[in-house]
């Protein structure tokens, strides 16, 4: 069967840039199982394709703008959530997602992340963490585990990485959870969950990149990382963030923050409004 056919005879076919595939990701990535599960969260909710954006920066999985066949931008290096929140606020009705890396959304974009979560910008932000630059090179990144590897630490990295879903929760999101590329329901379940939340969710996905960070650390093959993040990932919903910090040992996954609370955009609009009916009385006076 010719390429075109298998493409327009695939299940999701209307949910990819046909002429975009197939896609540059390297054999055992796992960004492919991550939009596999964003693309089939969309199915499953029927969701409208014209209300989705998908916004990403620099970095392997900001492809993904590239590749999801709704409208999509691929910003600058860690402008990604600002440019998010322009969307956002400029057209409610849009369901705005951020698919982006490690090091795009929490080194050069991390004050934007912090300060959309404290907002609770109605945006959902989906990060591929596989630990390093990879595009690039091979660079640490702020998730780099102790100890670990890269082009840039070759005596192994002696900064303490961040947390990232104790860094979300702390900073104000309303949804937080933590999956591997192993765990492609609970994903897809997850993605379908903060996509009919109102404010900023964040999940983060451990994802495998074999071609440099898993090659270097000695980790095996793509097959050899999926079997370890089965053998050392505990799920374990309502944990507390702050200590679900990433080991040799364990990665804890699980949702770990679902609350509610207003929207940054549903007080702008709020308040937008007592301004206009103030303004409005004492233009009658």
């Amino acid at each position: 069967m010719k390429k075109s056919n298998i493409l327009q005879n695939h299940p999701f076919a209307k949910y990819l840039r046909q002429d975009r595939m197939p896609h540059i990701w390297c054999a055992g990535c796992g960004n492919g199982i991550l939009i596999n599960s964003f693309i089939n969260a969309l199915d499953e909710l029927s969701i409208d394709l014209d209300k989705v954006v998908v916004v990403s920066g620099i970095g392997c999985i900001g492809r993904a703008a590239g590749y999801i066949n709704v409208d999509s931008f691929h910003t600058t290096h860690g402008r990604a959530i600002a440019f998010a929140t322009g969307v956002k606020l400029a057209n409610p009705e849009l369901k705005v997602v951020v698919i982006s890396g490690d090091g795009d959304l929490f080194a050069i974009g991390g004050n934007h992340f912090i300060h959309a979560a404290r907002r609770n910008v109605d945006i959902k932000v989906i990060c591929a963490n596989n630990f390093t630059y990879g595009m690039t090179g091979g660079q640490y990144s702020p998730t780099t585990p102790l100890e670990s590897w890269t082009t840039t630490t070759p005596y192994g990295s002696i900064e303490h990485p961040f947390n990232l879903v104790h860094l979300a929760a702390a900073s104000g999101a309303i949804y937080v959870a933590r999956w591997t590329t192993l765990q492609v329901r609970r994903l897809k379940n997850s993605i379908k969950k903060s996509l009919q939340k109102e404010g900023f969710s964040f999940i983060e996905v451990i994802s495998p990149c074999p071609t440099i960070y898993d090659r270097y650390n000695k980790l095996g093959t793509a097959t050899d990382v999926m079997r370890l993040f089965k053998q050392i990932s505990q799920v374990q919903h309502g944990y507390d963030p702050s200590k679900a910090v990433i080991t040799k040992n364990q990665i804890m996954v699980g949702e770990f923050m679902d609350i509610e609370k207003p929207s940054y955009g549903r007080l702008l609009r709020e308040m937008t409004i007592r301004v206009q009916e103030k303004l409005k009385g004492e233009e009658s006076k």
